[in-house]
């Protein structure tokens, strides 16, 4: 790792983020919760894995650090409320729609350019993704669809507000927006009775796992890689799902979710290696 360059162990960290990433949607699937109290709880779980990880936070309740902390409570908000009313499918493949916005705003908010190259990137990503979940994309749950949909913008609002602060330390807001969401969902927490051993088990395996230490593998890469870098690696994250349910259940996958795999795994590969050679 020593002999690497920042924004190649920054993509490492990214690489690791989705993989931590992708046991969500299932888990979220297996609580049986009101989602803002799964949101909530996982998020209170969260906040003190990033504050142990801190020890000493510094909060400057500036408007970008408050604005990162917004973002993120919407995004794991809305995220857990679409995959309770939407498929699975359905809801990742609208979250990753993150980097389109991000390259619409990208110059404007940070001054980084986006390029032709990212957005044969961008389309080719969410062409491979349709395919990916073509057999498993759904018209029902429109209100889990908008609803995914509003998660992908405040996805990509959040890598926008965390690289913002790539001079300062973007962790404070995920905090914040961990409290926030862990205030917001307490009230449903509460309403959601007794949790089963199994919820509860879930439930620390998303805030510690699937939240709290990816999101601080995730702070720290998006120091060293644009904003668009930080939601398009780890679109990484969704097709690795049902490669985990081969792997445990012995569930076969079909060939268009491979080809819509590879398709996105080769996208994101020579979009590094080229911009890796127009820098030697």
């Amino acid at each position: 790792m020593q002999y690497l360059s920042s924004k190649s162990k920054a993509t490492i960290l990214l690489i690791c983020t989705a993989i931590l990433w992708s046991k969500g949607g299932f888990l979220i699937k297996y609580i049986q919760w009101h989602p803002v109290a799964i949101a909530g709880g996982r998020s209170i779980l969260a906040a003190l894995i990033m504050w142990a990880y801190v020890k000493k936070p510094k909060f400057t309740w500036s408007s970008i650090q408050i604005m990162g902390a917004i973002a993120y409570a919407l995004t794991v908000i809305l995220f857990v409320i679409a995959n309770k009313l939407t498929t699975a499918a359905n809801s990742i493949l609208l979250l990753y729609t993150g980097p389109i916005y991000v390259a619409l705003f990208s110059f404007w908010f940070l001054k980084e350019k986006i390029t032709t190259i990212d957005w044969i990137t961008i389309l080719t990503v969410i062409g491979g993704m349709a395919l990916f979940f073509m057999e498993k994309l759904s018209h029902d749950g429109l209100l889990g669809n908008v609803i995914a949909i509003l998660a992908g913008i405040s996805f990509a609002w959040l890598a926008l507000c965390l690289r913002k602060q790539k001079d300062e330390s973007p962790l404070e807001s995920l905090i914040l927006g961990n409290i926030l969401t862990g205030i917001i969902g307490l009230p449903f927490f509460i309403d959601s009775g007794i949790p089963s051993q199994q919820s509860v088990i879930a439930l620390i395996v998303l805030g510690v796992f699937q939240l709290g230490i990816p999101y601080i593998l995730y702070s720290k890469a998006i120091k060293h890689v644009s904003a668009l870098d930080a939601v398009l690696i780890p679109v990484l994250e969704p097709i690795l799902n049902p490669i985990w349910v081969f792997l445990l259940l012995g569930e076969s996958i079909g060939i268009l979710p491979m080809f819509g795999g590879a398709i996105i795994i080769i996208a994101i590969t020579i979009r590094a290696i080229l911009y890796r050679t127009k820098t030697q």
